[in-house]
């Protein structure tokens, strides 16, 4: 007769209430920042001096923008999801996007041992047999997955491995149906707009993010688009291995680069002035090679990368950028594509008529 074995009970009831503490912390920290705007309103409505007004809500902006910052760094997971959201000058006061854009690239990594597990279980074999080397520490932690540097067996290629946090599907749409819970009360008590349906959208588009073989399909298409469409891609596109993918496993070329928003920095190392001749061309170029890909996928091909926030970005060797991560693609009816097609041509040459035509 075997005998108990403890630890993996233990692990087992760990697990299972990990949501339970997980909607406990949400639930705390949101109370906490909800009633401190709801305070703050009653006390700016006190103050007559517009001037004074302002200079209050940033205050108050600033303060929510830290509790939101290490709520999303501690819960991480969906969190991250929503600071990549927030960090948006479109979406959310300037404090925030100025705090929660640091939080792009800082998810906790997994342990090693229970990614080799995933990794393993996911391809069939072992580490030795498939890569001749294997960075047990990782590149990166995203929300959803991680990433460690290797070298296969036979054709030395240098690739990076992306492989699923574990158990982190079921984590991720127990945060999801919280907010949807905040966000019904939000919509029902403060906000005029439905907020219930754009978390509703964000829970089908994340959900495609767990299939890594969806993820490569889109990298793939995405790839051949523009190297077939350009005598010289306007961005470096990683090639897929397509015998290492899985739903939870992606093996992909290795591309060396700096992350977009390391390249100050690069620049300080150097010696070049961020405001000089060298560093505006830098980013003048950077900034082409993004506009003509978004340009090419949005309104020619109508298949595009939905997720270009800072982590997706690396700064290559002669100013050439890649764009990394095709778990969030978008494809427009035709209808729609021509449409935008006809809007941006309308608007470049200041056509008014052109413009309320487009569509």
């Amino acid at each position: 007769m075997h005998g108990f074995d403890f630890k993996e009970i233990q692990e087992k009831i760990s697990e299972s209430f990990r949501p339970w503490q997980r909607s406990f912390h949400f639930w705390v920290r949101a109370t906490n920042i909800y009633t401190g705007y709801k305070v703050f309103q009653l006390r700016v409505s006190l103050v007559k001096d517009a001037k004074k007004q302002e200079e209050m809500w940033e205050r108050q902006h600033e303060q929510a923008a830290d509790k939101i910052y290490f709520m999303c760094s501690d819960l991480g997971g969906f969190f991250l999801k929503i600071a990549q959201l927030l960090a948006k000058p479109d979406m959310a006061p300037a404090a925030w996007v100025k705090k929660l854009v640091t939080l792009c690239d800082q998810a906790p990594a997994t342990p090693f041992d229970a990614i080799q597990l995933v990794l393993e279980k996911e391809l069939g074999k072992s580490i030795g047999e498939i890569f001749e080397t294997f960075d047990e520490k990782p590149l990166g932690s995203a929300s959803i997955a991680q990433v460690h540097r290797a070298r296969v067996k036979g054709n030395k290629m240098n690739v990076v491995v992306k492989v699923q946090h574990p158990g982190i599907e079921r984590l991720m749409m127990t945060d999801i149906r919280n907010l949807q819970l905040f966000a019904l009360y939000m919509q029902r008590t403060d906000i005029k707009f439905d907020l219930h349906s754009i978390t509703k959208e964000m829970e089908k588009q994340i959900g495609y993010e767990f299939d890594f073989k969806r993820e490569a399909s889109a990298m793939e298409r995405i790839r051949c688009f523009l190297y077939e469409n350009n005598k010289k891609s306007p961005v470096l596109v990683p090639r897929v291995l397509r015998d290492m993918v899985t739903k939870r496993v992606l093996v992909m070329e290795y591309i060396n680069g700096i992350p977009i928003l390391s390249i100050g920095d690069e620049m300080a190392k150097r010696g070049i002035n961020p405001h000089g001749k060298i560093a505006e061309a830098a980013k003048h170029n950077i900034l082409s090679s993004l506009s003509r890909a978004y340009g090419q996928m949005i309104l020619k091909s109508g298949f595009f990368h939905a997720d270009p926030h800072p982590g997706n970005i690396l700064i290559c060797k002669g100013q050439e950028v890649a764009l990394l991560d095709y778990g969030q693609v978008k494809e427009l009816p035709d209808k729609l594509r021509l449409g935008y097609a006809n809007l941006v041509i309308a608007m470049a040459d200041d056509n008014a008529s052109g413009v309320s035509q487009s569509f």
